[in-house]
């Protein structure tokens, strides 16, 4: 059993097991609505859910709470697996649903009718929230309230039946339209929906709620600590009351903590479809979302993520969390792994206007540190690429740049003095005339110039034209809320250039790596032998913009 993690929840366990509030097995469940692609936010409750009972030697479930047909899809159900085991963490035999439990809800809802604890009411949604009350007001009770309990039987059965039509009728629970809390002023607990389910088809027209189905699956699978979000927290006496009101002979503690918030970032799966479906983005894979595919494609790796969500912790304080603690996980993860090359993203043309003959072969590290990545072969030639934005006619003392009339080394390579710019009719450079200095071979140089640039290039015999993408926030507003998102969205979050990268690069398939100077990348998924397409993972440092 671990010692190092002291976070409330896991305190809160050891407590338990030492007081013999459980048998010694720890069991947790991560719960996802099969309603869209998980985000980082629910990194966060997966890893505490599988970690804490990984700590503790116990299991954990898999649960999908697949109860409103309308908006739920395979499509998820496979996406929320494939995202889960790619974190790294396994439900082995415990992969089970909110569907596998319809009869059995189903009967609980009827054994709260014969308690006269639930009852069949036919006000509409409009009506149910209008004589609801407010926080400083009671509701007032359903006209449908004083029905019989052989009515309600009868009525929840014809529900079933599908003898109604959608929003005809409703089973509420019987509270307290009186209770300081709203969530137990007769919350509905079941609702028609004449819609196939993705597991039970038509078999079912009667659909329960969240709130009565959550804690009734907690208990049936045994569930010792149910690890929910802060939002829930009002909702905990209603899963207490269920609990307490049918006849289940075990009842797990819900236990709240805050969730995790990105900034410039959403969570929220109604705006994220949005952003999908009004073309802002690509789709729920798109690397600029925070969601654990966009993740994966932009290629971030797992351990950054886990990292990530260790480092945020687990608090009852609802807090923002800065996208560069983010950044510093993964950049923590991939410097000692990704092999080095080079990539010019805005190419600027040069021609070594003294080199003649055969290209040189240059030797280069893949890494400077980890050797077991072994090195690879560059050449120099008479005509090369450089970084658009490492020229300038003139530059200030402070900028190391390839200047007319300067030296600049090229990494790994040879110096190069600048001696002639070719611009197009807009005056902007199209190409370099230079000559390098024969004897500046890097590692082997006697020229005794000490240029203070240092640029990378690629070969154009060595090159491979890549499409390399570049992003950035895809929000402007450091916490966007959700009302005036679309004006939010950052038009320039995608910059997409026509680029050069060493052939290694491709040809090995480095996956991820480091181009030097312009950050870490990989593949995207559309990428192809033929047309290569690489996404920045992170800058190499921290950006405040």
């Amino acid at each position: 059993m671990s010692t190092l993690a002291t976070d409330f929840i896991r305190n809160r366990i050891r407590e338990d097991l030492e007081n013999d509030v459980v048998d010694g097995t720890i069991v947790t469940r991560f719960p996802p609505e099969p309603n869209g692609y998980l985000h980082i936010g629910h990194a966060k409750s997966i890893c505490l859910n599988f970690g804490v009972a990984a700590e503790f030697g116990g299991k954990t479930y898999l649960r999908f709470d697949d109860t409103n047909p309308s908006k739920e899809s395979e499509e998820f159900v496979h996406s929320i697996q494939e995202d889960v085991r790619w974190l790294g963490f396994d439900w082995e035999d415990r992969l089970t649903f909110a569907s596998d439990y319809f009869e059995q809800l189903y009967s609980f809802a009827t054994q709260l009718i014969e308690k006269d604890k639930a009852f069949v009411c036919d006000l509409t949604a409009d009506e149910i929230r209008a004589t609801r009350g407010t926080l400083t007001e009671p509701g007032s009770d359903s006209p449908f309230r004083t029905r019989s309990i052989a009515e309600n039987l009868d009525l929840f059965r014809r529900m079933r039946d599908g003898e109604y039509a959608d929003g005809a009728k409703v089973l509420r629970a019987k509270i307290d339209m009186a209770s300081p809390n709203l969530n137990m002023r007769d919350p509905v607990l079941y609702r028609i929906l004449h819609l196939a389910h993705h597991r039970t088809g038509d078999s079912w027209c009667v659909y329960p709620l969240y709130d009565f189905t959550h804690c009734i699956c907690d208990a049936l699978e045994g569930i010792t600590h149910s690890l929910c979000t802060l939002e829930f927290e009002d909702h905990r006496p209603l899963y207490d009351w269920v609990l307490d009101n049918v006849s289940i002979n075990f009842h797990p503690p819900q236990i709240e903590f805050s969730r995790l918030g990105l900034e410039f970032n959403v969570m929220s799966k109604r705006i994220l479809t949005s952003l999908i479906d009004s073309g802002q983005v690509e789709g729920w894979d798109d690397p600029r979302l925070p969601t654990i595919a966009g993740l994966r494609r932009r290629g971030v790796p797992a351990a950054a993520i886990r990292d990530f969500c260790s480092r945020v912790g687990v608090t009852k304080q609802a807090n923002l969390v800065e996208t560069s603690l983010l950044d510093f996980c993964v950049r923590a993860e991939l410097e000692d792994t990704a092999p080095r090359g080079m990539a010019v993203v805005e190419p600027l043309l040069v021609t070594v206007i003294n080199f003649e003959g055969d290209d040189i072969e240059l030797e280069a590290r893949n890494h400077p540190k980890n050797l077991e990545l072994g090195s690879r072969r560059l050449t120099f030639g008479r005509e090369l690429y450089i970084e658009r934005s490492d020229f300038a006619v003139t530059a200030s003392k402070k900028q190391r740049k390839l200047t007319l009339n300067g030296l600049a080394r090229l990494r790994y390579g040879f110096i190069v003095e600048c001696v002639d710019v070719i611009n197009d009719d807009s005056g902007l450079p199209i190409e370099l005339k230079v000559r390098y200095v024969e004897n500046s071979r890097s590692g082997q140089d006697t020229s005794g110039l000490k240029p203070k640039a240092t640029l990378h290039w690629v070969s154009k015999a060595n090159a491979v034209h890549a499409e390399i993408r570049l992003f950035e926030r895809l929000f402007n507003v450091r916490e966007p809320d959700g009302s005036s998102f679309e004006s939010d969205v950052n038009g320039n979050s995608l910059r997409s250039h026509h680029g050069f990268v060493e052939r290694a690069a491709v040809e090995s398939k480095w996956n991820p790596c480091q181009f030097e100077r312009n950050g870490f990348f990989a593949f995207d998924s559309s990428s192809t032998p033929d047309r290569p397409v690489f996404n920045r993972i992170v800058s190499l440092m921290s950006s405040k913009k």
